[in-house]
């Protein structure tokens, strides 16, 4: 137990708000940044959904990636910083600076800031999108070791803005971390309990299945790792000594591809997954689809391409035992039924 401060960026998000969570359960005080002060209320009520209610261990602080002003105050007094606000959109977007320029000059603001106030550590958030793409296909699972190959095949401007920013947060910490400490945390999908109605991408695609909004399931593969267990190991990586300049990369198990998905709802989830699809979607279809529909474009690089990775480093290096797949899926599917997100 501790009562040390720890700043999360970007709190009113799904990994945010349950990061916080579990570092008021471990005893420490947070501090959190939302763009403004008026998600208080609904950051509050995600954690009481959450099961805390932590009233003054709680604070919170105004400040947008895009500006300096704010952080110095938000960072100010903290041990550490868990650095998980970054943008993940439904649709991509036109012009691929409106992701790669917040997400690289957020971070590095976030670590000056860290640094400018003798923090001891900080902890990043960024995902399997900087290390698994762009590569000719692999039967090897990617691991830390890897990086996205940012000119390699069908690297969309999501994908390219996790690789820019975690390059740079590296870049930065030798070149002018002066003793900043760098830790990384790389999750692939997130599910798990929602607590709020602004869903993840990952949530939304599990929302669309559950509400039959596809007929039939692409065939695209990915990694899937409950919420609860990327917050864990964010707050292993905050406290274990040799940590420190490590990437830890987070997945539940084996990937699972879209129609696995729908599957393991139609299957175990009862009414959960009652209009779940359960054919799998011809890939010229889904190219059609992509030229009327922006959210489907992201996905035609990605087809038939059987995702892989493995998450054995944060296992030896912590013990971490991560729910499955499976778990996190009904676990999410559960949540939204019960937010009435999702009607049965």
């Amino acid at each position: 137990m501790s009562d040390g401060l720890v700043l999360v960026t970007g709190g009113s998000g799904f990994l945010g708000a349950h990061c916080i969570l579990k570092l008021l359960d471990a005893g420490y005080r947070v501090r959190t940044t939302v763009r403004s002060l008026r998600r208080e209320a609904e950051v509050r009520a995600m954690l009481r959904a959450g099961g805390a209610e932590p009233g003054e261990r709680l604070q919170f602080a105004e400040a947008d990636l895009m500006s300096d002003k704010g952080w110095a105050e938000a960072v100010a007094g903290c041990d550490y910083v868990l650095h998980v606000a970054s943008p993940f959109p439904t649709v991509q977007p036109k012009d691929e600076n409106e992701l790669i320029v917040p997400a690289r000059e957020g971070t590095l603001r976030v670590l000056r800031a860290a640094r400018d106030a003798g923090v001891r550590r900080v902890v990043l958030t960024s995902s399997y999108a900087a290390i698994g793409y762009g590569h000719a296909p692999q039967s090897k699972p990617f691991d830390e070791s890897s990086w996205t190959v940012l000119e390699g095949p069908g690297v969309t401007p999501y994908v390219k803005s996790k690789t820019i920013a975690e390059r740079a947060a590296w870049d930065f910490i030798a070149g002018e971390g002066n003793g900043l400490e760098l830790a990384v945390v790389n999750p692939v999908g997130i599910l798990g309990p929602v607590l709020g109605k602004d869903l993840s991408s990952s949530v939304e695609l599990l929302k669309s299945l559950m509400e039959g909004a596809v007929p039939a399931a692409p065939r695209t593969w990915f990694g899937l790792v409950d919420v609860r267990d990327v917050a864990d190991l964010h707050l292993h990586a905050m406290t274990t000594e040799y940590a420190a300049g490590e990437r830890f990369l987070a997945t539940g198990g084996d990937f699972l591809s879209v129609i696995d998905m729908a599957r393991i709802l139609k299957a175990e989830g009862g009414p959960l997954g009652r209009k779940a699809p359960t054919r799998v979607m011809p890939d010229w279809l889904v190219r059609v689809l992509a030229v009327f529909m922006p959210a489907a474009r992201a996905t035609v690089p990605e087809l038939g391409k059987q995702k892989n990775g493995t998450s054995q480093k944060a296992r030896n290096y912590f013990g971490w035992q991560p729910r499955t797949p499976r778990e996190a899926i009904l676990a999410s599917a559960e949540s939204l039924v019960k937010l009435g997100i999702v009607k049965t």
